[in-house]
């Protein structure tokens, strides 16, 4: 995959400057798709909320009375007008509040975003821009922008902290999500249909160091607690 190892470079008006250099470690690896579908999987999983909850028969109030006597009407005995089988009765194996978040290796996390990086680059559907150096945020310029690298509908902008005045700039436009390095993740790679690094943050993405469990995971240590 040494093809693969360079992206467009723009500049930040959206004219084609040439190649840019990638990572072959971060950028060019064979994708290895098992290991992203079960890193995005357990992303997803994560984000769940896991708050539905019902009430099962003995939750429900009322019901302490027996319905009808045992025997004698010609009817099913009862116990309880609170069985599930009766309206407002309980629920029988109802969802409860419950965790769904999966404990991920970050060794696997690691693989999975350059997996996702890399397909993303064979695509060529990677882009990198030399420097925002624009004098004040302006929307009808970063669109304008998007318009010149062809970006298509979906597009993620990977910006570092400094980057304020472009990202006041991308943060209004609809299908535009901004990440910073650190923050990335196999699921954002792969829900965009375009990539858009700096020259600053391109080199900081995916290293062993530079990637940390956080927030923008979804995924969460769950402890012995009960």
């Amino acid at each position: 995959m040494a093809d693969a190892c360079t992206a467009a470079l723009f500049t930040n008006e959206g004219a084609l400057e040439g190649e840019f250099g990638l990572n072959p470690e971060i950028f060019g690896i064979e994708p290895n798709r098992p290991v992203m579908h079960q890193v995005v999987t357990a992303q997803l999983a994560a984000a769940r909320s896991g708050t539905a909850s019902t009430k099962t028969r003995a939750e429900v109030r009322g019901g302490g009375r027996k319905p009808w006597r045992q025997k004698g009407l010609g009817r099913a005995r009862q116990g309880s007008i609170r069985a599930p089988h009766f309206v407002g009765g309980g629920v029988a194996f109802g969802p409860h509040p419950r965790s769904y978040a999966q404990r991920t290796p970050k060794k696997m996390k690691r693989l999975a975003l350059r997996s996702a990086l890399s397909a993303r680059v064979a695509e060529g559907n990677v882009k990198v821009v030399q420097t925002f150096d624009w004098p004040e945020p302006k929307t009808k310029r970063a669109r304008a922008f998007l318009e010149a690298v062809d970006a298509g509908r979906k597009v993620l902008m990977v910006l570092g902290r400094n980057d304020r005045i472009p990202e006041r700039s991308f943060r209004n436009l609809r299908g535009v999500a901004i990440v910073e390095p650190s923050q990335l993740t196999t699921y954002d790679v792969l829900w965009a249909d375009t990539l858009v690094f700096t020259t600053d943050t391109v080199g900081s993405v995916g290293g062993q160091q530079g990637y940390d469990v956080t927030e923008s995971d979804f995924v969460e240590d769950t402890g012995g607690e009960s």
